[in-house]
């Protein structure tokens, strides 16, 4: 055995001592050394959050900034505490690009987003229309989709290449009636000679509102012929020539014992409160075979009932005084479509109440309906109306964004020059005489009328880039033959020409349309939400709205699938909408 001496043994006891340590500092580091990776990887994956919501703070504060018109440089930093974002601003056509970096302790994260100034408005349809409903003349149609909330009415040859729909109105409201006592008191025999083969029944309506049918309380003796019910105008006290609306009243329905029978009217014209109409009941002349209308005296106080024959003269009843039994209902139509070839390549379904006459190439879905080339599918619902695509919120906010570049008081004219105006209200008429080029450089209010005169041209200027502009009016418009309308030539950019007159509606229309366009209008979206379209001489346009549209011979609507996802450019200090958003780094 081996003795160590007592210096060699005191040295491989410090030597043990020594490689102990290191060998413990060892599995010390081993174990520790995950750890603080760990701690280093959570410290940085915090960094990134913080970097992150840091940039996008940055971003939103700029968004901010542009959408409410305060002051904003093209570059901007925003500071919190020790860390950092960076805004860059850059302007493109009709938009801005918002590029936002945020560090922290070296940590980057970079978004961007692009906007455009405006208020989207969603065209969902070639052609969209209220109670007034849509007719088109020979070989007129729409290619695209077509939304009534009246009839559909077509003639040789017209069409609507995509799903035509034709929605029944709000729910019957009877606004008017004379019901009472359930046994009535008089009567009055009409349709027995030439002096009293008609009857008639004036009355008042309570509110404006399209009317839709009446109910008679009625009989009859023997089997008359049947009779037409005409809603008509009043002439000096007495049933005037004009009718506005009529109907069949079926003798088949009345019997020879008093009852309640429906006359459904077509169309639905509007009528308009406080003012005097006159219900008529024509049949014809037969002694032994006659009606019998239930009457009372003098109960109700809107109108009066007469007897005589329509067109030649009226008297009073026997006895003098006499009110007939009648309600009258407004409100909901229940609408048809007639006389179109819906669809085209395999698809485009029809659905209404009613349809008659008409081919479909898909679904036909109604409840009654004759002439088609295939039966109603009775499963669905009648469609429910729709509403209009601009509120009257985006009409004011409109108008304001014109006033926020002055007024022009009078008659503004453009005579054979190229003029830029915009954003300016009007307070005047609007007149683009021939040969004139009016470009759009903000949003144009007219208060009173605007005419465009032949080889008229209204472009959009280029810093319009995809939005779209406005050119409104709230008196009739007047596009005459050859002038046309233009976007900026980028894709989406469109001229909404807009009025919110009621014609011919109002006694100062004189005869004239919401809006009348005599040829193919080009970029141009029209809306008349209050009023009567009317386009003729192969007319077109990219997109229509009104109360009531007429499509003149061979005219025509092409809907574009950009309106779905409209931007209008509002006026300074406007709303931005987020176009795209990212994180790029």
């Amino acid at each position: 055995m081996k003795h160590f001496h007592p210096k060699e043994a005191g040295q491989a006891i410090i030597t043990a001592i020594i490689l102990f340590v290191f060998v413990s500092m060892g599995i010390v580091v081993g174990m520790t050394a995950p750890v603080v990776r760990d701690i280093s990887i959570a410290h940085d994956v915090a960094n990134s959050k913080k970097t992150y919501f840091l940039a996008e703070a940055a971003f939103e504060d700029a968004l901010y900034r542009l959408g409410h018109g305060m002051a904003i440089d093209s570059t901007e930093t925003l500071t919190i505490g020790e860390d950092s974002a960076s805004v860059s601003i850059t302007d493109i056509l009709g938009g801005k690009v918002i590029t936002s970096v945020g560090d922290v302790d070296g940590a980057t994260r970079k978004l961007s987003g692009t906007i455009y100034a405006g208020t989207g408005v969603a065209f969902n349809y070639g052609v969209q229309t209220g109670h007034g409903g849509f007719y088109m003349g020979q070989n007129a149609g729409v290619n695209g989709n077509v939304y009534s909330n009246g009839n559909l009415i077509g003639e040789n040859g017209s069409f609507v290449t995509g799903t035509a729909i034709a929605a029944n109105s709000a729910a019957l409201t009877s606004d008017q009636s004379n019901t009472l006592p359930s046994s009535p008191p008089q009567s009055i025999i009409f349709g027995n000679a030439n002096g009293t083969q008609d009857i008639a029944q004036s009355f008042q309506l309570s509110t404006t509102s399209p009317i839709n049918k009446i109910d008679l309380y009625i009989k009859k003796t023997s089997t008359p012929g049947n009779a037409t019910v005409r809603i008509v105008n009043d002439s000096s006290g007495n049933p005037g020539g004009t009718t506005l609306t009529s109907g069949t009243l079926s003798s088949a329905n009345v019997t020879t014992a008093y009852g309640w029978v429906s006359v459904t009217l077509s169309p639905n014209p509007e009528l308009t409160l406080g003012t005097t109409y006159w219900l008529v009941v024509d049949a014809g002349t037969d002694a032994s075979r006659y009606y019998t209308l239930a009457a009372n005296t003098a109960t109700y106080g809107s109108g009066q009932a007469k007897i005589g024959r329509y067109g030649v003269s009226w008297g009073d009843t026997t006895p003098a005084g006499l009110d007939g039994y009648f309600s009258i209902y407004l409100g909901g139509i229940t609408s048809t479509i007639d006389g179109i070839q819906v669809g085209s390549d395999g698809l485009g379904d029809a659905w209404a109440h009613t349809v008659t006459d008409t081919n479909v190439v898909g679904d036909l879905f109604c409840v009654t309906g004759s002439g088609n080339n295939k039966a109603c599918d009775t499963s669905r619902p009648d469609p429910s109306p729709q509403p209009f695509p601009i509120s009257e919120a985006n009409i004011t906010q409109w108008k304001l964004d014109a006033e926020d570049g002055g007024t022009f008081s009078g008659n503004y004219t453009l005579d054979g020059t190229s003029t830029a105006l915009g954003p300016k209200k009007i307070n005047g008429n609007l007149n683009i005489s021939n040969g004139s080029t009016l470009v759009i450089t903000g949003t144009i209010y007219v208060t009173g009328t605007i005419t465009l005169d032949t080889n008229v041209t209204v472009v959009l200027d280029q810093t319009y880039g995809a939005a779209s502009g406005i050119l409104m009016s709230d008196g009739h418009v007047h596009v005459r033959n050859n002038s046309i309308f233009e976007g900026t030539g980028t894709a989406g950019a469109y001229i909404l020409l807009l009025t919110t007159s009621d014609c011919p509606a109002s006694p100062s229309c004189s005869g004239n349309y919401a809006i009348n366009v005599e040829n193919n209008a080009g970029a141009v979206v029209l809306n008349a939400q209050q009023g009567t379209l009317y386009m003729s001489n192969n007319s077109g346009a990219k997109e229509a709205t009104a109360y009531l549209i007429e499509l003149a011979n061979n005219a025509s609507i092409t809907y574009e699938g950009g309106l779905s996802n409209m931007n209008f450019v509002s006026g300074p200090g406007g709303s931005f909408s987020i176009h795209s958003w990212r994180e790029t780094e």
